[in-house]
């Protein structure tokens, strides 16, 4: 905001607009937020910090008018993010606006941060503007390895837009190799094409029958039905191009720009929902359930992205705090004829969450059902496992954990939870310990497993053993309830009763009740069998 000389009246609209937007932004009501930005915007349409704000704000929220806005602001004060680059491209684009487009490709160049996507820019202007020109990466180096991830994917796309099927084939080919051959959206976008040209077999041949959400497409590709595909525009490439790279990075430490990424994809192709998707997947990570539960709900049930925005829309119930209606819509997509195994994992990931463990238990044994012979991963039978141990039916628990650890030997996530659970018990002591020191060899650096070996040697009978164990575990995990607690009891039995009670204090401050009063008692009164850590 602009600068308020001494006795000034500050009570202005731009301020009040802009004061609400904070708050709003601050308690994640985006909605309000962008509301507000867009009133401050427009009382102060020279303002850089409201410019800013509402800049990040409108792409978060999907307002393409108040983002673009708010960009051109910006860029007028040399104060535009390096993203913001990407979003005018997009402008120009959808503007048709083929010179503008240009200068914005070299400008990226110039920028760097997203200098390897100009060539496949370029050669999707190409295709509207003048003497198409395929994209390449150019010399080899850092800038031509960038590029080359996402050429042939561009390259195949604009020969099928342009009917040369027999020249896109090999490139298709490549282009799904490069990805990793599991690209759902651009098998899709390759086989929709292939089939409006009567290449039914190849099409059907990039959609495998396991391919989530594929399903409804295959059955048309089947029939024979050649339903007419326009060919992609400039924006709509660009668009895919961005959505691209935003999956890409959703992954990484880069989830902030994956969102941004992603929005502006689907400002450059509203009509894809595999955006619409994406985005609300990224607002559930970013803590805004309620606007990604808005976003998916904007997903047609037509649409091969259903099954994947229905997903999101469950994290994002269960992120709110919904349990009931998470389950119940959890349920329904377990209970679709294209559901997987992943599916029913998911929906007992909930039921376990909330402490359903028998409900749990059926969803993991109904995933299991849906794997080939000799194809279940260790990590169900864990996750089976733990289900039934917390619902107290252990000696099931227990087989299911050693299944998983017989397929799986050398897996510290697997040792750690048969051993402990074991020690736990006083079951097969000195069997569980030798599990949880290997756990340990193979993760030395895991505070939860240093101190389930910790926790092993006292319960086997050696305090002394344990306590420098668990020191160690409490260093690397100052905050972790369980093995401050551990370190108290351990410390209390050895005489260290000082120590104990330091270490009960650093549990105390962050243990919800009533462990928290629990460990308030040992404080007071020291270490009884009925307030003894488990």
């Amino acid at each position: 905001m602009h600068p308020v000389a001494a006795g000034a009246n500050v009570d202005t609209p731009a301020l009040n607009a802009y004061a609400r937007a904070r708050l709003a932004d601050g308690e994640g009501a985006l909605d309000l937020a962008v509301s507000s930005y867009r009133q401050a915007l427009a009382n102060d349409p020279s303002s850089k910090v409201v410019a800013l704000r509402s800049y990040r704000q409108a792409i978060e929220s999907g307002d393409k008018k108040l983002a673009l806005s708010s960009a051109y602001i910006l860029d007028r004060a040399n104060a535009l993010p390096k993203d913001g680059t990407l979003l005018m491209t997009v402008d120009a684009l959808d503007r048709k606006d083929w010179a503008t487009a240009r200068l914005l490709s070299r400008r990226l160049v110039k920028e760097d941060n997203f200098a390897f996507l100009a060539p496949i820019l370029d050669s999707w202007i190409s295709t509207a503007s003048g003497s198409y020109a395929a994209p390449s990466a150019g010399p080899d180096g850092r800038l031509g390895a960038l590029t080359q991830r996402y050429v042939d994917e561009h390259k195949a796309l604009q020969l099928l837009s342009q009917g040369r099927t027999d020249a896109a084939m090999p490139v298709i080919g490549h282009a799904l190799v490069t990805s990793g051959g599991v690209a759902a959206s651009m098998r899709l976008a390759f086989a929709t094409r292939l089939a409006a040209q009567g290449r039914k077999n190849e099409a059907l041949a990039l959609l495998p029958a396991t391919l989530p959400g594929v399903a409804s497409v295959r059955k048309e590709i089947g029939q024979g039905k050649r339903r007419p595909v326009p060919p992609i525009t400039p924006a709509e490439g660009f668009g895919r191009l961005l959505g691209r790279l935003g999956e890409d990075l959703s992954t990484t430490d880069s989830r902030a720009i994956s969102l941004v990424l992603l929005r502006f994809a689907s400002f450059a192709d509203p009509a894809n929902a595999e955006y619409r998707a994406g985005v609300a997947r990224q607002l559930v990570i970013q803590r805004h359930p309620d606007s990604a539960l808005m976003e998916a709900e904007k997903v047609s049930a037509k649409s091969p992205f259903y099954l994947a925005a229905q997903e999101v829309r469950v994290t994002a119930l269960v992120a709110r705090g919904d349990q009931e209606t998470a389950v119940a819509l959890a349920r329904q997509i377990a209970a679709r004829p294209d559901a997987g195994a992943a599916e029913q994992i998911r929906l007992a990931n909930i039921l376990a969450d909330g402490k359903q463990y028998d409900a749990a238990v059926d969803a993991y044994r109904a995933a299991k059902a849906r794997y080939p012979a000799g194809g279940m991963p260790w990590s169900l039978y864990l996750l089976e496992g733990s289900a039934l141990e917390r619902g107290g039916r252990w000696v099931e628990g227990k087989a299911a954990l050693e299944k998983a650890a017989a397929l799986a030997p050398e897996e510290a996530a697997v040792l750690n939870y048969l051993g402990y659970a074991q020690v736990e018990r006083g079951q097969n002591v000195e069997a569980a310990l030798a599990l949880l020191e290997k756990a340990s060899r193979l993760k030395p650096d895991d505070p939860s497993i240093t101190d389930s070996l910790g926790w092993g040697r006292y319960k086997a009978g050696d305090p002394q053993g344990a306590v420098p164990v668990l020191q160690r575990a409490a260093e690397a995990a100052p905050d972790d309830v369980t093995i401050n607690e551990h370190l108290g009891d351990v410390l209390w039995v050895v005489g260290r009763r000082f120590e104990a009670r330091y270490a009960w204090s650093a549990a105390s401050t962050f243990a919800d009740a009533p462990d928290a009063e629990r460990i308030a008692q040992k404080m007071r009164e020291g270490l009884n069998p009925r307030d003894a850590a488990y």
